[in-house]
């Protein structure tokens, strides 16, 4: 079946998936474990001022309103990251318009640039950027679907060893394995995770390992997918991942976290998981965060470590999460986490929208600056892709520069 034909097939059904994952979103990206709140410099941290990084959403909305290729990426969502050791910077998105933008006015008489309605769709997409600068979308898709009614999303991405100790490096890729559901999962039922490795520096994918299978937990809403986020230390690689909490019906989801020694990613005996007392490898995960209602996180999050302090981004729960961006901060990675601290609206293109999703970006930050991205979508999903088509800065990522500072 040719892209464009599956791409008609799913646009019901893909437009918004992240939106019910993610609305709860938070930001977490971490280290390895610290101490208490008086060990090695930790402090609690907030954030102390933000502003839009206007060159960088700019440079998505050149990129995806340029018509010189007609198979290229127009906008998408599930915005991740990771710098190759050529210096590229490869950017990993699910949900995925390809084709063409053309200018205003559209259809309706609007002044905003739109899509055709038959624009394909596809489940993930991966662009490539030199010197803050987009050059070009590789073929689509990336990660073919698993099975009939199945597919997969990329998350978190790193480069590693090809195995322990190898001088030879790979990229590998976090996927999560969703199938097509019943109400409340108009999203997608959470099924498992995999690590698809892909060569440097061609990234040709090379294979597909699943390292954790959630389909033996009868409750969907209690699976946990993990590639949230990851981080490298010490020679280990912490994993994140989080629970289906809001589909469910609770206001937040958990959080959780796995360890992997360096270059063992695609090995599935290799990974250990926090039960909340300590590491251990074939175990039901302990939830590092959340208490199902005021407290906790989506399904997808980051954590920034600020000095020896780790801060975790998160949308705000409940009827703010829609709109408010909110952090907790710790000494650990795998907790106790302290807040959720007040947070701060990023800014929306119109009414009727939300932001969800904050990722930061640490291969464009530094000296004292953190990146940070939201993606944006419609409220709701009935008639989103019209609307989406109609106005396509309705579904490109967003960038913020924040600024931490002391919470006391």
């Amino acid at each position: 079946m040719s892209v464009d034909a599956r791409a008609r097939q799913r646009t019901g059904a893909g437009i918004g998936l992240l939106l019910a994952l993610v609305l709860g979103a938070v930001l977490f990206r971490t280290l390895p474990e610290g101490g208490d709140e008086a060990d090695g410099g930790c402090a609690p941290r907030t954030v102390g001022s933000w502003s839009a990084d206007d060159a960088l959403t700019c440079e998505f909305a050149r990129y995806g309103d340029d018509a010189a290729r007609s198979d290229d990426w127009t906008g998408g969502d599930g915005t991740h990251s990771v710098r190759l050791p050529d210096g590229r910077l490869l950017w990993l998105f699910s949900d995925t318009y390809l084709g063409r933008v053309y200018a205003p006015p559209n259809p309706s008489g609007e002044s905003a640039s739109w899509r055709d309605a038959a624009a394909p769709l596809v489940r993930d997409s991966a662009v490539l950027m030199r010197d803050g600068r987009l050059e070009s979308t590789l073929p689509t898709p990336l990660f073919p679907d698993p099975a009939p009614g199945q597919w997969r999303r990329p998350v978190a991405a790193r480069v590693e060893p090809r195995s322990p100790g190898a001088a030879e490096q790979v990229l590998r890729v976090l996927l999560w394995v969703r199938a097509a559901g019943q109400p409340p999962w108009i999203y997608g039922v959470p099924l498992a995770t995999e690590v698809a490795t892909l060569s440097l520096p061609g990234l040709r994918l090379e294979s597909t390992v699943r390292v954790r299978d959630e389909q033996g937990v009868p409750d969907p809403s209690r699976r946990v997918l993990f590639g949230t986020t990851l981080v490298a230390e010490d020679g280990w690689t912490y994993v994140y991942g989080g629970d289906d909490g809001r589909p469910a019906g609770r206001q937040v989801s958990s959080a959780y976290v796995a360890r992997v020694p360096e270059g063992g990613l695609g090995d599935p005996s290799a990974w250990e998981y926090w039960t909340g007392q300590g590491w251990s490898a074939g175990v039901r995960p302990g939830a590092v965060l959340g208490d199902r209602t005021r407290r906790g996180v989506g399904s997808a999050f980051s954590v920034v470590r600020d000095g020896r302090t780790y801060v975790l981004f998160t949308m705000a729960a409940g009827t703010a999460g829609l709109a408010t961006v909110t952090s907790y901060w710790s000494c650990s990675p795998t907790g106790p986490w302290h807040g959720p601290a007040r947070g701060f609206g990023p800014p929306l293109p119109g009414s009727g929208v939300a932001a969800y999703n904050p990722q930061t970006h640490p291969e464009l930050s530094g000296g004292g600056r953190l990146v940070l991205s939201h993606d944006v979508n419609r409220l709701d999903p009935a008639g989103a892709a019209a609307q989406l088509n109609g106005d396509v800065a309705l579904y490109r990522p967003r960038f913020l520069t924040l600024r931490l500072r002391n919470a006391r």
